[in-house]
Parts: C-alpha cells; sequence; structure tokens
C-alpha cells in the first residue's frame, strides 16, 4: 500500500511514520509520502530513525496548497491526515490559522482524493469536538458541541469528511481519540511541558483549580488503533479511541512532580483558560469489539517511559523551548 501521510513529522504523525516503517503493524512493504509543513511544530528530527528508508518519500509543504495537493495525491491507495493546528491555547489568542488548516486543509485533501480515486481517507481527530461531559462517557454518534475555536475548526473538518463520504461515496473513516502523551510531543503540551520544566527545576502553570479531568492514551497505542481502521475499519465509521488512565490536572502534576524528584511548591496555579472544558471521556467499545483493539500501554509504564525519553532527550527538546512559548494576542 501507498499510504499519503499529513502532518507526518508531528507528534502523532511521525510515531505513525516510525512504527509504519519499522514493522509494527501489519503493512509490512507500504510506502510512505510524508506530506508537512514544518511549522513551529513540525521536525525532521521527529523522522531521524527511519529518514534513511527507501519506502519513506518527505515533501515539505502545506495542505491547503490545493496545487500541491494535486500533484502528490495520485498513485496513493490511502490518505492518512493528520496535519493540523491543535494547541487550544494558541487557538484562544487567534483562530485564523486553525480555521484555514483545519478546515479548507481537509477540504483540499479530500477533494484531490475524491478526484484521484484514493482507496481509503483516515480522518484523525480528537474528543475536544464533544465539549465537555460531567458523568459517563461520549459515544460516536453523540452530537458535536466544541467549546474552543482549535475544537469547533476539528469538527468542522469531521464534518466535511463525513460529507464527502454521504455525498460523494469517499470511503473515509474518522477517529476520534483521548489525549495522547509520549516521546517527540512538543513542549507547549501539558506532559512535556511540565516534565522539561521540571527536569530543570523551573515552575509549572496549573490551570485554574486543576480539578479538569482527561483520559491519556500512549501514542504507540494511538497509531496501533488508527492503522486498524485505515486497513479494517466500515466506511463511513467513527471510531473513539480512549485512554488507559483518567487523572485530574492536578493528580497528573503530582506524578510528574515524583517522576522528576521534585516539590510541590513549583507547582504555580494560574488563570483558568477562557472555556476550559472540565472533563472528556470516550466509550471505545466499537474499535474494541469491531476491530479487535486493546492498549498496551499501561499509564504508568508509559508515563515513566515518557519522563525518562525527555531525561535522555534534551538535545532534542531544549532548542524548542523558545518555540514553545505561546505568541501574544494578535
Amino acid at each position: 500500500m501507498k499510504i499519503l501521510v499529513t502532518g507526518g513529522a508531528g507528534f502523532i504523525g511521525s510515531q505513525y511514520v516510525r512504527s509504519l516503517l519499522g514493522g509494527e503493524h501489519s503493512g509490512h512493504g507500504d510506502s510512505v509520502t510524508v506530506l508537512d509543513k514544518l511549522t513551529y511544530c513540525g521536525n525532521p528530527a521527529n523522522l531521524a530513525p527511519v529518514a534513511d528508508s527507501p519506502h519513506l518519500t518527505f515533501v515539505t509543504g502545506d495542505i491547503c496548497d490545493a496545487d500541491l495537493v494535486d500533484q502528490l495525491v495520485p498513485g496513493h491507495d490511502a490518505v492518512v491526515h493528520l496535519a493540523a493546528e491543535t494547541h487550544v491555547d494558541r487557538s484562544v489568542r487567534t483562530a485564523a490559522g486553525f480555521v484555514r488548516t483545519n478546515v479548507l486543509g481537509t477540504q483540499v485533501l479530500l477533494d484531490a482524493a475524491l478526484r484521484h480515486g484514493v482507496g481509503r481517507f483516515v480522518h484523525v481527530s480528537t474528543d475536544e469536538v464533544y465539549g465537555s461531559i460531567e458523568h459517563g462517557r461520549w459515544r460516536e454518534d453523540q452530537p458535536l458541541a466544541p467549546r474552543s475555536p482549535y475544537s469547533a475548526a476539528k469538527a468542522g473538518s469531521d464534518l466535511l469528511a463525513l460529507a464527502y463520504h454521504a455525498t460523494h461515496g469517499l470511503d473515509v473513516v474518522v477517529t476520534r481519540c483521548a489525549n495522547n502523551y509520549g516521546p517527540y510531543q512538543f513542549p507547549e503540551k501539558i506532559i512535556p511541558l511540565f516534565t522539561t520544566n521540571l527536569l530543570d527545576g523551573l515552575p509549572v502553570p496549573l490551570y485554574g483549580d486543576g480539578t479538569q479531568v482527561r483520559e491519556w492514551l500512549h501514542v504507540a497505542d494511538h497509531c496501533a488503533a488508527i492503522d486498524l481502521v485505515l486497513r479494517r475499519g466500515r466506511p463511513g465509521a467513527v471510531y473513539h479511541v480512549g485512554g488507559t488512565a483518567e487523572l485530574t490536572n492536578r493528580e497528573l502534576a503530582g506524578l510528574l512532580l515524583a517522576a522528576t524528584g521534585r516539590d510541590a511548591d513549583l507547582v504555580r496555579t494560574v488563570a483558568d483558560r477562557k472555556g476550559h472544558d472540565r472533563r472528556y471521556a470516550l466509550d471505545d467499545t466499537r474499535i474494541r469489539e469491531e476491530l479487535g483493539y486493546a492498549p498496551r500501554v499501561g499509564f504508568a509504564t508509559g508515563l515513566a517511559a515518557t519522563v525518562a525519553w525527555y531525561r535522555d532527550n534534551r538535545a532534542w527538546w531544549q532548542p524548542l523551548k523558545g518555540a514553545a512559548a505561546l505568541p501574544e494576542p494578535a
């Protein structure tokens, strides 16, 4: 199979490409084209372990560039679409780039996939499109109710992708996942930000009362789920990929303090994010029962390995810390 992976130099995309070319999934012998704009969080170093693979082609470019996309898509059997602006805090400050990349970019890719007869289009999304849930877990038929510019843009792209299936018969499958963690995650997200700060003895910012609840999914498990959906998912279906642990942000901070040997006085309470969702939780029965998915990385093991990776790979993350600072409001 020849697969076009958008955003393949990002956190989740690079994990998928590394695992695919490393033989961890069922597609032995697949070839991969990565299309990545290399924005602040796209990093060619994320693909260094497979950079010499004869099955990898890397293209620097924007998914909104219709001419470029139209040149790349022909000849590919599938598109795995991971390219997106994803950081909620940045979307609160300025939403335009999120709408452009997440909505317009998805439309450009869908048009090209339809025009050139791509066999499958996997659209990778997020649990945040549902908004916030106080009790229970979302099923895949839950109405979308996003509450941030980021999640609204992702919800728009989800609906576009599913509309191309309903209208044109394009073989689209959508995944929605819990919060990911693991190696190579850009240090603006909570686990790498807190870990790298704490390793250097620096304070960490905890929003509001710290009782926001998130599920945590190791990126390797997420990518295994994506690959299952690519090869065996039902056309037009949505699949949830849930986490292996549910924690408040304050509980997570405590685990990271323990893992880095730091004291609680480094946790600094800051003003809460505007519109901060209180809890996300996914029911992932469908992917487990239909496709036989089961996560392999327990949270305690995965978190310890993640902290160790950042401890051992300072040369990767230290140059990125400046870029992780949020821009000033426009």
